[in-house]
């Protein structure tokens, strides 16, 4: 008896993960060589991807996970947030809470400061929608405090609302807070019903303001299968399993250009660039007719209407245009209007490839006299700016086991020789909005995948990739005697290298 309650409790589970369906890429009239070359270009170009899918007609014809990313990880999405937010703001506009003209000011007569200017008192939602909200510079100083509506309605509005594009990501948040206003409810608890739940994504989760008021153009983590039926949402005008879950006109309002990010620019630069082709209600336009949603360092959902594909994307990376790109240089050029091709012998290598992709880990061990004298020795640092107050290195044959003191926070991990060897952990890694106060209190643990190794007698490479992020740590250790220089660098695009001494 208690066998079947089992399996009926299993396969209500499995049930309830609805997929979206899946195909392959000849079936859907897109040629296998096409991703594969995309996939060979990424590597030759040495731009980092965490995970990979391509959709045809609805179907999810081509997926992959550089390891030791997983499909059933969520992943930092960064302003890929912002359409989600700016979704919410639809949904309460079709239920007739709010109209995208109404004045920001009115939603928190509470918090606006005792002089308003003409400028904050006729912005609009529409302004904070289209990243037009009256700024020449971007109020990003407002994390920092305990009240961001507050110290965002304090900024300095310096010219008119709608006149001039600057990429906003408080603007966002701004949204997400009217939204909460009106609804009683943060941005991600007011999605799960009219959004998350009926496109089946689970187990996600949003930051927070020190107000509890979800960050809105960051911070939302979602598996790469649920940025996809996002976008095939859109790609469907708003409809999912044959119901209308949000008006077609917003869809199409929010996916087209509203405004134009840099007027002057010459039509030669202009054809070269997916960040000046106009801009939407937190939705980029694209060149060959496409729109998106992107975040930080290549988390992307485009949707190409006129071929019924989606491309979704995680990476690191410090060029997005060199990573969008590969997918304008390959992927598109693999698209048939043929409804089914014939087979291919590319396809059975693309397969092959999908499964084996990996990103590198130093196998190279040099021998080092130093791991005797390190093992189970504290190291103490002086004061730094990565918050990294002791360590200590508990060496086994295939794992180190590194117990960190950073951050107030002490943690033990467990890090491969030369392999990914999985964890998680309290302590904080490398983040573009470390600054924001308490954004991360409601998020719990943090995946891992360390690896080390000697790089020379008396130097230690530990390697730890935040693998719900884009981000990696980097601590390299120099031994001489019972001094220690330790060199911390994050994998952040230009984040510089903070040399910290210690002693054992």
């Amino acid at each position: 008896m208690k066998k079947i309650i089992l399996l009926l409790l299993l396969a209500g589970s499995l049930s309830a993960q609805v997929r979206l369906p899946r195909s392959t890429p000849e079936k859907e009239g897109v040629h296998s060589e096409s991703i594969l070359k995309f996939l060979e270009e990424a590597e030759k170009q040495h731009i980092e991807f965490h995970s990979f899918m391509m959709l045809r007609h609805g179907k999810v014809i081509a997926e992959a996970w550089w390891q030791p990313y997983r499909d059933d990880l969520v992943h930092t999405l960064y302003s890929l947030s912002k359409s989600f937010t700016a979704t919410a703001v639809g949904f309460a506009v079709q239920e007739g809470r709010l109209s995208v003209e109404d004045k920001v000011v009115s939603f928190f007569p509470e918090l606006k400061p005792e002089t308003v200017n003409d400028n904050l008192a006729n912005l609009k939602i529409r302004d904070l929608l289209t990243m037009s909200a009256a700024t020449t510079k971007e109020p990003m100083g407002i994390i920092t405090t305990d009240n961001w509506v507050k110290a965002y309605l304090a900024s300095e509005f310096d010219i008119p609302p709608g006149s001039r594009f600057l990429y906003n990501s408080t603007a966002t948040f701004m949204c997400s807070a009217i939204v909460t206003k009106v609804t009683g409810q943060t941005v991600f608890d007011y999605l799960e019903s009219r959004l998350f739940k009926p496109l089946s994504i689970k187990g996600i989760d949003w930051e927070t303001s020190p107000n509890g008021i979800n960050t809105g153009g960051w911070g939302l983590r979602l598996h790469t299968e649920d940025i996809a039926k996002f976008a095939q949402l859109f790609l469907q005008k708003g409809k999912w399993n044959g119901k209308q879950l949000i008006d077609p006109k917003w869809v199409d309002t929010a996916s087209s250009k509203q405004i134009l990010q840099s007027p002057e620019v010459s039509d030669e630069k202009r054809a070269k660039s997916d960040w000046l082709q106009g801009y939407g209600y937190q939705m980029w336009r694209c060149r060959n007719d496409a729109f998106r949603g992107d975040g930080a360092f290549g988390q992307y959902a485009i949707v190409i209407p006129d071929k019924d594909v989606v491309i979704v994307a995680t990476a690191e990376t410090g060029d997005m245009q060199s990573e969008i790109n590969l997918f304008w240089d390959n992927l598109l050029p693999g698209i048939s209007d043929a409804q089914n091709l014939e087979f291919s012998e590319k396809a059975e290598l693309l397969e092959i490839k999908l499964k084996s992709l990996q990103l590198p880990v130093n196998r190279v061990q040099k021998q080092a006299d130093t791991e005797k004298l390190a093992h189970k020795k504290e190291i103490d640092f002086e004061n730094n700016t990565v918050g990294l107050s002791s360590l200590q290195l508990d060496f086994e044959k295939d794992r180190l086991f590194l117990h960190l003191n950073k951050d107030g926070q002490k943690d033990v991990l467990r890090i491969g020789r030369a392999h990914w060897d999985l964890d998680h952990t309290v302590i904080k890694g490398p983040y573009l909005v470390s600054r924001a106060e308490h954004n991360l209190e409601n998020i719990g643990a943090f995946e891992t995948a360390g690896s080390f190794t000697w790089l020379d007698a008396h130097r230690l490479e530990i390697t730890i990739r935040y693998i719900q992020s884009p981000h990696t740590a980097k601590y390299t250790l120099h031994f001489e005697g019972n001094e220690v220089l330790l060199d911390y660098q994050s994998s952040i695009p230009n984040a510089e290298t903070v040399s910290i001494k210690g002693k054992m």
